[in-house]
């Protein structure tokens, strides 16, 4: 019997930042975090339970009813029947020529989130498309759940793409410290969200920089429904949930009527003020936007809407905006209203001055570099031109020929047969979950690659099981960080998984399309291709990366691109000569009015910032649902992933509800006890923690607990999207409303 006890030891990289890894006998023992990282994660302490976890998918399954007669209505129930990979393969290559033949490729969906790995090569996202387009296309998706719908209002406002102006053209944290007197967090900055960034954050900076903030007495405040969502020396503004454009319209109106409106500024760089100001006064409508009118609404006294008001007008203000703002319904207009807000008090491209978004969302937003490019996978050309907003899936699968708007357009849904998920749970992150399971009987067939048994692989007909970050090799770099890692595959394949790449080359060689998807390289070809390019590329900048062969022998290197001193953000120039810098707005301004939105006529978003109150406050359900749900992100993982081990931790599920004091002792709620979280849609269990760090009339459940199975009355696990509503923003928008939710909560007076 081979006795082997070798223990190595490697640094590898992840979406939750870099971290050592001890690996013995081929399994991940222990890790440790990184020893540059200066406030590590510890999302990584579960891993070495979740890689080797009975919830791995340990061969390719095909679902027995599916298997037999192609019946659909057992996803989620039905058991699966393991088979040897030639056979699964070839099934799954004949189902997918079958739908393209018969109904063609507008037929198949193509769903992938893309946070599947922070290696640039085995990119799920990457991957899934490549494959698809190889075969004819597919129908995409718009956005993502974290900012589709300011992807889709913001270029109307700023021009340009959102995405790009947040990630690389903003304030970072070094200008912000030396130039920002008032610092107005709308739904805050949160070190916790901070954990993680697309392909990895090194050095987890958000926390540090609040201390250096407290530190030189900068005024930090803190606006939404929780104090915890910045960190403990902000003050803290409580805020009713959805209700953001009413303070943000109070504040307007305080700067304008006590003549603290910066109109030089107004005229020469936006356009629409005269549009939005008679609104803004009620002059239009009859109802002046004054803190009187948004305190009820909002919850925040009058007199401290105009103190607020007085000191951004009077200091150096950055107003940054969450993106969990955009994710309720009229989400478009904070994130409107926030760029108007920041007009007035004319300090857009003043250094720390204006508006930003995203800090905190992710720890990449806040970090000033110099830009590199490359290590990307290319996915080739979509022959295929429907695309769909990300969050109405559910829509699109049960309304095929539905018409429905999106930014100016009116399109149908398409008619799906076939959708090929590959790196991500849409069981985790999509609204109204009960719902989507009866969507997601549907299609004709559901293919599903996965390294565990998700509620979406449930939900599967055929599965492949795929490998994690750690049994295969890769690079790993950001354009929001400044390491690059070599990350090696640390253990072998868990069972017979293999990698997405290997899956695709599998199915496209059935498909006769073998070398078209891999242009005949493996994946240690491509990795060393993408990672030349890289290299050429960055020695474009000046700067001088080593070859693929030094990289491995050094694990990780720490890249010499950390701008020094204060940057320049996208509105400088802009700022200082419109005409020579303009934006890529129709008139080239800041747009307060849009004559391109006004256009479309949406009487959810007209042609300036309004406020909507949000249907779900109307009513019965505020008498039979009082209380706001917020679904905040989870700080022991990241959305979903890790979560088949976090189950297992004792006390850890179901998941923690946060309800104030006021609203637990009525229901004779106390700390500890289990609770039913519940409306229309849906009900889930919950562990309740009393705390005065939420507004009363608010409660919180973190998203990311396993959707659990058909027919349960209570999700036992306490997934949020059991309540959440599946409507979109609006129909500019179209992005996922989540936290425009009413719940109600009651003790559990025995498990259930």
């Amino acid at each position: 019997m081979d006795q082997r006890f070798d223990r190595q030891t490697k640094v590898t990289t992840s979406h939750w930042g870099a971290f050592e890894v001890d690996v013995e006998n081929d399994r991940i023992v222990a890790t440790r975090p990184f020893a540059a990282d200066p406030h590590p994660s510890a999302i990584p302490d579960i891993l070495p339970a979740a890689v080797h976890h009975h919830t791995r998918v340990a061969r390719p399954s095909i679902r027995r009813g599916w298997l037999a007669s192609r019946e659909r209505s057992g996803r989620g129930s039905d058991e699966f029947v393991e088979l040897p990979w030639d056979e699964a393969l070839d099934i799954a290559a004949q189902e997918l020529e079958r739908v393209r033949k018969a109904h063609g490729n507008e037929a198949i969906y193509g769903g992938s989130y893309g946070w599947g790995s922070a290696g640039r090569f085995h990119h799920a996202q990457s991957q899934v498309h490549r494959f698809l387009n190889t075969m004819g296309g597919y129908v995409a998706s718009f956005g993502s759940y974290s900012t589709g719908c300011a992807q889709a209002i913001m270029p109307h406002v700023f021009g340009g793409n959102f995405l790009t102006f947040q990630y690389e053209n903003q304030d970072g944290w070094q200008t912000i410290h030396d130039n920002t007197e008032t610092l107005v967090m709308f739904g805050g900055v949160n070190p916790k969200n901070a954990q993680v960034s697309m392909g990895g954050v090194t050095e987890h900076e958000t926390a540090g920089w609040f201390d250096r903030f407290a530190e030189k007495q900068m005024r930090c405040v803190n606006i939404g429904p929780q104090r915890v969502d910045a960190p403990a020396s902000c003050e803290w503004m409580p805020l009713r949930p959805g209700s953001d454009t009413a303070l943000m319209l109070a504040l307007a109106h305080v700067i304008e009527v006590e003549g603290l409106t910066d109109h030089a500024f107004l005229a020469r760089c936006s356009v629409g003020f005269d549009r939005f100001r008679p609104y803004l006064l009620g002059e239009s409508d009859g109802q002046p936007k004054t803190p009187e009118w948004a305190s009820p609404l909002c919850g925040a006294d009058a007199d401290a809407i105009r103190t607020l008001a007085r000191r951004m007008a009077t200091t150096r203000t950055l107003i940054t905006v969450a993106w969990s703002l955009q994710r309720g319904e009229h989400g478009e207009q904070p994130f409107w209203m926030s760029a108007v807000l920041a007009a007035m008090i004319g300090q857009i491209g003043l250094p720390g001055g204006g508006v930003g978004y995203g800090y905190g969302a992710i720890g990449g937003v806040g970090k000033s570099l110099i830009g590199l490019s490359g290590m990307t996978f290319s996915q080739g050309q979509n022959p295929v031109r429907t695309v769909i907003p990300v969050a109405r899936v559910a829509d699109m699968l049960r309304n095929p020929g539905q018409l429905y708007d999106f930014n100016g357009a009116r399109v149908p849904y398409p008619d799906i047969r076939l959708v090929y998920w590959a790196g991500g749970n849409p069981f985790h992150h999509h609204q109204d979950l009960n719902a989507l399971h009866d969507a997601w009987q549907r299609p004709e067939t559901i293919i599903v690659n996965e390294p565990w048994w998700t509620a979406t692989a449930k939900r599967a007909d055929i599965v492949f099981p795929a490998t994690t970050p750690y049994e295969r090799e890769d690079i790993g770099r950001s354009n929001l960080d400044d390491y690059l890692f070599h990350m090696p595959q640390l253990i072998p394949p868990v069972g017979e998984a293999r990698d997405d790449y290997v899956i695709f080359t599998g199915l496209s060689e059935r498909l006769g399309l073998g070398n078209a998807f891999t242009e005949g390289r493996d994946a240690e070809n491509w990795i060393g291709i993408l990672y030349q390019e890289y290299r050429e590329l960055a020695a474009q900048k000046g700067i001088e990366v080593p070859d693929l062969a030094t990289l491995k022998e050094l694990n990780w290197l720490q890249l010499p691109i950390q701008r020094k001193g204060p940057n320049r953000s996208l509105f400088a120039p802009f700022r200082e000569d419109p005409e020579a810098a303009p934006l890529k707005t129709p008139s080239g301004k800041i747009e307060i009015f849009s004559e391109t939105i006004d256009g479309f006529g949406y009487d959810d978003c007209p042609g300036h910032p309004v406020w909507l109150p949000p249907t779900e406050w109307l009513g019965s359900a505020t008498t039979e649902t009082p209380l706001h749900m917020v679904s905040p992100q989870p700080g022991d993982k990241l959305h979903s992933q890790l979560e088949s081990a976090l189950a297992d931790v004792a006390g850890a599920r179901p998941e923690t509800l946060v309800i104030h004091p006021g609203d637990a002792e009525p229901r004779d709620i106390q700390s500890g006890d289990l609770v039913r979280v519940f409306n229309s849609r849906g009900a889930c269990r919950a562990r309740a923690l009393v705390s005065d760090s939420i507004r009363q009339g608010v409660v919180a459940l973190p998203t990311g607990a396993w959707f659990g199975d058909p027919g349960e009355n209570l999700d036992p696990h306490g997934n949020p999207n059991t309540l959440t509503r599946d409507r979109g923003t609006s129909r500019l928008g179209q992005g996922c409303s989540a936290h425009t939710a009413l719940v109600n909560v009651s003790k559990l007076l025995s498990p259930a």
